[in-house]
């Protein structure tokens, strides 16, 4: 749902909005996706968008209609044009291919097209099967890879403490957004306090003013 809420907000705002990497949960849903954003200033306005998010509704895979709490984890990383190797070492990073998932059928990938890197020192796994190529999901995966490391190279310089991958407590009292559909209608961001009851808009992707009021906050 929330995959989706992006997609259509830049849809709506002329954002490009590229898959890099999707992995479909065990029975349902979607377990981890890696989304690229083009546009203007998209890191300006997508880091607030960082944290826990919180939903609860009345959930289709239960047959019994009860109502369920569900909590998707956000990072959001720059990329970094910039971005070097520098001192990185090539045993520092480990590289593994494999054939690329699919819908099956004539689109499906039948080579080992997918590329996986490790970076040792810290644990950062970056994975890309986009491409046709091994080359070029590489290249992104790379692309990607060294970002991230030039993020938190960037943030232990300027002493702020924000590891990219989220270490709240992926549970109540943790998120930055609630999104509730049951008994009753309504998304708040709890750092804000905006709301709206229009949750079939904001699901739509309707978040802008979520955005701003939490730039201007921050401001």
């Amino acid at each position: 749902m929330l995959l989706r809420m992006y997609e259509q907000f830049c849809n709506k705002n002329n954002y490009s909005f590229d898959i890099i990497n999707l992995q479909d949960g065990e029975e349902a849903g979607i377990k981890n996706a890696l989304i690229k954003i083009t546009g203007k200033y998209p890191y300006g306005y997508f880091k607030g968008e960082q944290g826990v998010h919180r939903l609860v509704r009345i959930s289709p895979f239960d047959s019994g209609a009860r109502r369920h709490t569900s909590f998707v984890a956000i990072s959001i990383i720059p990329e970094i044009e910039d971005a070097k190797l520098g001192s990185i070492k090539q045993d520092e990073i480990r590289v593994d291919v494999y054939r690329s998932s699919g819908k099956g059928g004539q689109g499906v990938n039948t080579t080992d097209s997918a590329v996986r890197l490790t970076h040792i020192p810290t644990g950062i796994v970056v994975t890309c099967q986009n491409e046709r190529s091994q080359i070029r999901n590489k290249e992104t995966a790379m692309n990607i890879l060294m970002s991230k490391l030039a993020q938190i190279a960037e943030e232990q310089k300027t002493k702020e403490i924000a590891n990219l991958k989220i270490n709240k407590k992926i549970d109540f009292g943790s998120q930055i957004r609630n999104y509730t559909l049951e008994p009753y209608k309504l998304v708040k961001d709890v750092r804000t306090n905006y709301e709206t009851s229009n949750t079939d808009a904001v699901l739509n992707g309707d978040i802008l003013p979520f955005m701003e009021e939490y730039l201007k906050q921050k401001n």
